[in-house]
């Protein structure tokens, strides 16, 4: 017998005792994965642009990105939502020549008798206690100093005349989907002006400027990154994404094997969202809608859905991912939310969707926008956005257990009579390891069928190539529990 070794040479002639340690049978696989966080930091961020910087806490992202920044507040909704999971963030500084959005409360009046204006920016509220014989000028500049004082706010504001202007932190269209109301909560919770005063409302608008991604993609590298939260989504920004993900050059082709996933939220009407979903068609993204009323930014939105979907598929990629709640999102008032109807119109169109149940939101389908095959004719294979994940998982398991039992391994064909503990194998032996490996994923509820797997799994050696082994692997992925359907034929009395 001849045991094939690493490092103790064959013709050592020194007594006495020798031994290698060999790991290549102990690999059980285990993933780490990661989220990966893209958006505008303010000036005072300490983070260098287009550079991945880890993300260990709330306040460091604060400190990194600037208070009250698009990429911290996406950060804080993340963590919100997962307190251990890994984080990368890169920053981008608000485009060049780009504007910011920005709004006003107009006050007239006088108070009559003291009281409280609740001023909502998004779904963070500021309470401005208002004294008695206040004038509109005077109601102006408390507002104006409650809202700056809370330093992690998306906008800052400045009083003249009665008048306070509230201008976004960051440049670009994020600001304009930054809510100002008052009185959210309304009058059964108290919330109400202070008697003698009015206060006329103007919402933020009038955000542009459009940041390059390019530097963003490049700083990326191939390091791995398991979700991507990328907040603009528009065409162009997601077309780059879509080029940086395919199977054929992008992070999922057979020479890069990176994988990942991009998510984005897009709050926008149910047509203008279909639109959005029927012109995507891609199985590496997925867009969860937001509806317009929904107080809380999309880019929280977006935090919250990586920050606990994160946590769900590192413990189990094919457990589907809805009832999950997306901690620190403030519901559409009753009366705003998208009806059933309208969820399946975008559930059929590429565009994930939520849902409210005792007060919170959570996932209700986390699709991927992929919806027709390359000839254009309907296609459900990569409907949900588990299938990725889970596929993922099968292929690093394959990988790891390819990379550590045969990294240089002798390969001989089926029925050759060589010598137990010879660093060679067969195509029936890694047929074997394959099998035993989907055995263990089987166990974990990954995949299913296992018997089936094994008379469908091909694997040879190259016709062309004596030194490769070509495989097919035919995995059976678990389904998730999605549809419920019960026929309740009841009767008043049964016959006896």
């Amino acid at each position: 017998m001849a045991i094939s070794f690493s490092n103790i040479p064959s013709g050592v002639r020194v007594p006495l005792f020798y031994a290698e340690v060999d790991n290549s049978q102990a690999n059980i696989g285990s993933n780490n994965l990661k989220a990966l966080l893209i958006g505008q930091k303010v000036s005072s961020g300490k983070a260098e642009d287009g550079v991945p910087v880890l993300v260990t806490g709330d306040s460091q992202g604060k400190e990194l990105f600037g208070h009250g920044s698009m990429l911290a507040r996406m950060n804080s909704a993340f963590r919100e939502n997962n307190s251990v999971g890994e984080v990368w963030a890169i920053a981008v500084s608000d485009p060049e020549g780009g504007k910011k959005a920005s709004g006003t409360l107009t006050f007239s009046g006088t108070v009559t008798a003291a009281g409280t204006v609740y001023v909502y920016i998004g779904a963070d509220c500021v309470a401005i206690n208002i004294p008695n014989s206040s004038d509109a000028v005077a109601v102006a500049k408390a507002v104006t100093a409650g809202i700056n004082a809370k330093t992690d706010l998306p906008v800052t504001a400045e009083a003249s005349e009665g008048v306070v202007t509230i201008q976004a932190k960051n440049t670009g269209a994020y600001g304009n989907d930054i809510a100002l109301q008052l009185n959210f909560q309304g009058y059964a919770a108290g919330e109400e002006l202070p008697e003698g005063i009015a206060c006329e409302v103007a919402t933020l608008s009038g955000g542009s400027g459009e940041v390059d991604l390019e530097a963003v993609i490049t700083a990326m590298g191939d390091e791995s990154y398991d979700f991507i939260a990328m907040p603009y989504a528009d065409g162009a920004h997601i077309a780059s994404f879509t080029t940086e993900m395919n199977d054929k050059t992008g992070r999922w082709s057979p020479t890069r094997q990176i994988y990942g996933h991009v998510y984005t939220a897009k709050r926008d009407t149910v047509s203008n969202l279909q639109a959005v979903g029927k012109g995507l068609n891609d199985q590496h993204l997925t867009v969860m809608a937001v509806e317009p009323k929904c107080p809380s930014l999309a880019v929280e939105v977006l935090g919250a859905l990586v920050g606990s979907c994160l946590t769900a598929i590192q413990n189990d990629p094919a457990r589907p991912l809805q009832t999950l709640e997306l901690v620190g999102i403030t519901p559409s008032p009753i009366g705003k939310r998208f009806t059933l109807t309208e969820k399946q119109t975008l559930l059929t169109s590429g565009i994930a969707t939520s849902y409210v149940a005792g007060g919170y939101v959570r996932i209700e389908r986390c699709i991927t926008t992929y919806q027709t095959n390359s000839l254009g004719d309907a296609d459900t294979s990569y409907l949900d956005s588990n299938t990725l994940h889970s596929l993922a998982y099968i292929i690093r398991r394959l990988k790891s257990v390819v990379t550590s039992k045969y990294p240089r391994c002798k390969l001989a064909d089926d029925g050759t009579h060589y010598g137990p503990g010879q660093a060679i194998v067969t195509p029936s032996v890694i047929k074997s390891e394959i099998i035993a490996m989907y055995s263990r994923l089987e166990t974990e509820g990954i995949v299913e069928n296992a018997e089936a797997f094994a008379e469908n799994l091909i694997v040879e050696r190259n016709a062309s190539d004596p030194n490769r082994v070509d495989v097919l692997l035919p995995p059976d992925l678990v389904n998730q529990l999605r549809i419920f359907a019960t026929l309740v034929q009841f009767r008043l009395q049964y016959n006896e």
